[in-house]
């Protein structure tokens, strides 16, 4: 494998970068008429990298819309709370604004107003937004999603990050920005063998780094995406200097041990790793049941991939304290995200049609996996550096971090936010970035 020249796409100057993707776009356009997501029909090279563009059909909306509409309803939930699962008022709002006033154009203008590509890697096609900072030191960074999210949740920080002299910032504080979507999600191919695991991820976005030219880089990510970024940070490729994560694997192995035999927490937590404690407690009782089926029988979870009534509740069932933060929205108090911020992302994996495909990652992680939890320490060497969000899954305490990462070199507990943090909080998250990769640059 080698780098493309500097004469190619690959160019270090940003406006050649772009001027060759239009180019590559305006050669798609009769195609793009007739398929949702198009990349240039001419024959690529296996490191050749393609401009890509959406442009969904009316067609596949009017037939969204028509879905939803005649979705067929079961009785609302016989309790006052969401201890059943996603309340019967949340999803008929979600639904009635999906089917009349929500407007898929405009978040694909958003998306094909930014740099988008696909390559080949390891024989899979995978999608990836580039921006390159106008900054000329801005250091490079790969960012990785989770599920049930996609690249929309990283949009809101690019302009922030690659263009920091215009949000409050210094032109140090600039990065390049690499945001791949997942094999089987989003804008990548769809596996069609068993292998795609964070392992095999990792290496993936490794060669994606190495074939954008860049010898020194960082990886970043939440969900999924902590897990492919510590697997690279395990890697050591070539050019990885540290990572960053907004989900850390930090739970020592007492403690793991404990969660999962259903065991009274030690006794010797503090009451920050109590607090840890009682929310993978509630998580793992209450909340996993959706990673249980994806891990166990994916293919079997075809009313997702034929209602999107259906979809949407899946994905909104993510964790308590999200859908929670969701269920406000769609009662009027957006905080952070907005009905379209949500609609936008389950509309992308229904048009993707990459409910089942996306759910194949836990399957495929739970063929390689040695019993371990999700959360358990992996031994990663690398620098580290972790923001701990209150309404994550589990707010990892600096005790346990710095156990886990021998060469943590920044740890904050922030005073807001979710999952979904980089999509919900952008400001803080983009401080995150801009604070935490400082020494490394």
């Amino acid at each position: 494998m080698h780098t493309q020249p500097e004469s190619g796409i690959i160019s270090t100057d940003r406006r050649q970068l772009l001027a060759t993707a239009a180019a590559g776009i305006a050669a798609a356009g009769a195609a793009s008429l007739f398929s949702p997501f198009t990349v240039p029909a001419a024959a690529a090279t296996s490191d050749e990298i393609r401009p890509f563009r959406i442009n969904v059909p009316d067609e596949q909306l009017a037939d969204l819309r028509r879905r939803v509409k005649a979705t067929r309803w079961p009785d609302r939930e016989t309790v006052k709370d969401s201890s059943q699962g996603v309340q019967f008022a949340t999803i008929q709002k979600l639904a009635d604004y999906w089917a009349t006033d929500y407007d898929w154009r405009k978040i694909e203008a958003k998306l094909n107003a930014l740099p988008q590509f696909i390559t080949e890697i390891d024989g899979l096609d995978i999608h990836f937004i580039y921006v390159r900072s106008k900054h000329e030191n801005a250091l490079p960074m790969i960012v990785t999603h989770g599920w049930p999210g996609s690249i929309i949740e990283q949009i809101k920080i690019i302009e922030p990050l690659t263009n920091p002299t215009a949000h409050g910032g210094t032109a140090s504080d600039a990065f390049h920005l690499v945001i791949p979507s997942l094999p089987g999600h989003g804008f990548s191919g769809k596996p069609t063998a068993p292998g795609w695991t964070p392992v095999t991820i990792a290496q993936a976005w490794a060669k994606l780094m190495q074939r954008l030219g860049y010898t020194r880089y960082v990886a970043q990510g939440g969900d999924w995406g902590n897990a492919v970024s510590e697997v690279m940070a395990l890697q050591q490729p070539p050019g990885l200097l540290g990572i960053h994560t907004n989900m850390a694997a930090t739970v020592p192995a007492n403690v793991s041990k404990a969660l999962a035999f259903h065991e009274a927490p030690p006794a010797d937590l503090t009451a920050e790793e109590r607090n840890a404690w009682d929310q993978l407690d509630d998580f793992y009782k209450k909340g996993l049941a959706y990673a249980l089926e994806m891990s166990n029988r994916p293919q079997t979870l075809y009313g997702i991939a034929d209602s999107p009534v259906g979809l949407a509740s899946w994905m909104l069932d993510h964790d308590i304290r999200s859908y929670q933060m969701i269920a406000r929205v769609f009662d009027g108090k957006p905080e952070g995200l907005t009905r379209d911020d949500i609609l936008d992302n389950v509309t992308l994996y229904w048009l993707t049609n990459t409910a089942v495909s996306s759910a194949r990652l836990y399957w495929d992680t739970t063929q390689i996996s040695t019993g371990g939890g999700f959360f358990d320490v992996r031994g990663v060497k690398l620098p580290v550096a972790v923001s701990a969000f209150p309404d994550e899954i589990y707010a990892a305490p600096r005790s346990w971090a710095e156990r886990a990462y021998p060469r943590l070199f920044h740890y904050n507990k922030l005073p807001k936010g979710g999952h979904f943090a980089a999509w919900e909080q952008t400001e803080l998250f983009t401080t995150e970035m801009r604070a935490a990769f400082k020494s490394l640059r």
